[in-house]
């Protein structure tokens, strides 16, 4: 059974910082590239970042060029998200994202709230 499980949301002040995991479970992870993606209020799931399978390739979104950074360790299967500088306008749901083989995987989400 696939899982994508993330962990790590919250609530944090404007300028703080925030480390989400993603433990994926079920499929062979090294072989998939990962993604993580944020759906706020009332708007459209947005592209935050993604890494190829060994990590050589890495992409991020406008929004967060500069201040998150996407990982991934294939030895426990396990993607991460360190976001720092972290504003009000990054309050979203988190949502961790498989691809490979034409399957695509996602996991539940986890909040992330950013206010004073």
């Amino acid at each position: 059974q696939v899982q994508l499980v993330e962990s790590g949301g919250g609530l944090v002040q404007p300028g703080g910082s925030l480390r989400l995991s993603c433990a994926a479970s079920g499929f062979t992870f090294r072989n998939y590239v990962m993604s993580w993606y944020r759906q706020a209020p009332g708007k459209e799931r947005e592209f935050v970042a993604t890494i190829s399978t060994a990590a050589r390739t890495i992409n991020y979104g406008d929004s967060v060029e500069g201040r998150f950074t996407i990982s991934r360790d294939n030895a426990v299967n396990t993607m991460f998200l360190q976001m720092n500088s972290l504003v009000p306008e990054d309050t979203a749901v988190y949502y961790c994202h498989a691809y490979g083989f034409g399957n695509k995987y996602w996991g539940q989400g986890t909040q992330v709230t950013v206010s004073s």
